[in-house]
């Protein structure tokens, strides 16, 4: 695999003091795997909201346009050579950052852009939905990989989704050329699937479904997939590494009892994972026979 690990990562995400979710999981899974991050805190809150109610600190809509503009100017902005999003902590922030995007792009026409469109699960939206349409609207048409779980994508495309045809079918109306769909339907029984959709290929990674996983494995999946695609892994490689690794990191969690991601002590299975993943290459509609008169 050819080496390209050279240039920096500009991650904009939520920061928590305690735990390995948003900033915290992405930063340090893409440093272990040798690429240095600018790292931009959109939200503080003292631990991930599932753990109960905390304080949220929150940044003024100006100040962080400003520190975006702060960034546009500097001089090293040559560096850069990826940017990955993730939750947003106002409607106003995607808008800025699209300004940030489309500066690197006039800097670095290969930048490439990871969009993971934090905004909800099954319970429906947990963002409010001018933060998710802001999302929709400034940062989608500007991303080359997108990384939605099943409802996201589902609120994104308005349509409803059941099977894996139906996911397809609505990644590739989403505009990335690369669409990675977390929680998609598993072919293995009692598995987990995701779901890689490009142009031409649809590619299912699953591994064995772990009750009530900790929280940040989507932020984790994100920045794996950036950092592998980033190293020269072709796309299915890429993810085959990403999901393995994720899933190790969930096994290991899991028998610790923890109730959070404890990625500095397995800092090895982001390097070198060993879990078996099951690779599968599912039909895509481009691939579908044409009628004939």
């Amino acid at each position: 695999m050819q080496d390209k690990s050279g240039g920096a990562v500009i991650v904009l995400s939520s920061h928590v003091m305690r735990g390995s979710v948003g900033n915290r999981a992405a930063v340090f899974a893409l440093e272990t795997l040798g690429h240095p991050v600018w790292a931009v805190p959109t939200v503080v809150l003292p631990w991930h909201p599932g753990h109960g109610p905390s304080t949220r600190l929150k940044f003024n809509d100006d100040e962080f346009d400003h520190a975006i503009d702060d960034l546009i100017r500097s001089p090293w902005l040559g560096e850069v050579k990826a940017i990955l999003t993730g939750y947003f902590g106002s409607a106003a922030q995607p808008a800025s950052v699209a300004r940030l995007i489309t500066a690197l792009r006039k800097v670095n026409p290969d930048l490439l852009y990871v969009c993971d469109p934090v905004m909800g699960d099954l319970g429906g939206l947990y963002v409010p939905q001018q933060t998710a349409e802001a999302i929709r609207d400034h940062l989608l048409p500007l991303a080359d990989v997108a990384t939605p779980n099943r409802y996201e994508l589902q609120w994104l495309s308005d349509r409803s989704l059941a099977d894996n045809h139906a996911l397809t079918e609505a990644a590739l109306t989403l505009g990335p050329k690369r669409v990675l769909v977390t929680s998609a339907v598993a072919m293995m029984a009692n598995g987990v699937g995701n779901l890689l959709v490009t142009e031409r290929r649809s590619l299912l990674a699953e591994h064995r479904l772990i009750d009530n996983p900790p929280n940040g494995l989507g932020d984790l999946l994100a920045a794996l997939f950036l950092a592998r695609l980033l190293s020269g892994a072709g796309e299915e490689k890429a993810l085959q590494l990403a999901i393995s690794s994720v899933f190790e990191i969930l096994s290991r969690t899991t028998r610790r009892g923890a109730d959070e991601l404890a990625l500095e002590s397995d800092a090895s299975s982001l390097a070198t994972p060993m879990a078996m993943v099951q690779m599968r290459q599912l039909l895509h509609p481009s691939q579908k026979p044409r009628r004939t008169s």
